[in-house]
């Protein structure tokens, strides 16, 4: 069987290492994992070639969302947050589900992160940010705020967090050169979380805010892995703030597509041993 991650560009991705080292602990010898580069154009193509070999797909950036109109069937979770990043292919169907949720909800668990209350801050308005919503909710949240670029532009993000019974507070993503303007009118916390889902560098505001003492969390989690660590991670750990890492989230939503696809349960810390072995030798 085969399966692969689609995504663009590609040549970053751990899911290789991860997937292939799944199969190996599995005993599944005839099962295969690549990487491909493919845009929003090319997807609805490479998606009319697959055949009955091909168990399943592994979606990033920009596929997440231009994978939607292609799915024969989507799970719920799917459908509340507008993102699919794993395609079950069985049958001839296309079953779309998102674990990147099942993967922050795992990761928030076991770093013991608390989330009750209305004590977070979410980074950031895309696809990924709906799905911390949901994870966030699942978690125990009741409210989060999220800093976005275009508040008028972030409809989706108010129509799911009505959908989720969160109450939700939209502030301007700063706080640039009005740093203490920015906390006087929007917060310092203390927050119990503050979560980046943007690129490495566009949280580089508030690693600054954490390295002068200004801004206050209990923990953050930054979606990115590699390079590794982020400003934002390296300046919470500097401050003593507890850090989690993008790549347990990608481990974890990679241990739920490979229970999806395979049916098994996945051998997690063997995969987590492949992945660090991976990042190491990128290093």
């Amino acid at each position: 069987m085969r399966a692969a991650v689609l995504g663009s560009p590609i040549g970053h991705s751990l899911s290789p290492a991860l997937h292939t080292a799944a199969y190996r602990e599995l005993g599944l010898t005839g099962w295969s994992y690549q990487a491909i580069e493919c845009d929003e154009a090319g997807l609805p193509d490479f998606l009319a070639t697959l055949g009955p070999q091909w168990a399943g797909l592994s979606l990033t950036m920009p596929l997440k969302e231009a994978a939607l109109p292609l799915l024969d069937r989507a799970d719920p979770l799917v459908s509340q947050v507008g993102a699919a990043n794993t395609i079950v292919l069985a049958d001839g169907v296309r079953s779309g589900y998102n674990t990147d949720v099942t993967g922050m909800v795992t990761a928030l668990a076991q770093a013991e992160v608390r989330v009750v209350g209305d004590q977070t801050l979410v980074l950031g308005g895309g696809a990924t940010a709906r799905s911390a919503l949901a994870a966030l909710q699942r978690s125990g949240a009741a409210a989060v705020t999220v800093a976005v670029r275009a508040p008028a532009t972030a409809q989706r993000l108010v129509e799911l967090a009505g959908l989720l019974g969160l109450r939700l507070r939209l502030v301007p993503f700063g706080p640039g050169q009005d740093q203490r303007d920015w906390l006087a009118e929007h917060g310092n916390g203390p927050w119990q979380l503050v979560l980046s889902t943007v690129p490495g560098d566009a949280a580089d505001s508030y690693a600054q805010l954490l390295s002068a003492g200004l801004l206050a969390a209990e923990a953050v989690f930054d979606v990115v892995y590699h390079p590794w660590p982020t400003r934002l991670a390296a300046a919470a750990g500097a401050a003593g703030v507890r850090v989690i890492s993008g790549f347990e989230l990608l481990l974890h939503q990679a241990a739920e597509q490979v229970r999806l696809m395979t049916g098994r349960p996945a051998p997690v810390e063997a995969m987590r041993a492949a992945g660090l072995a991976e990042l190491a030798g990128r290093s």
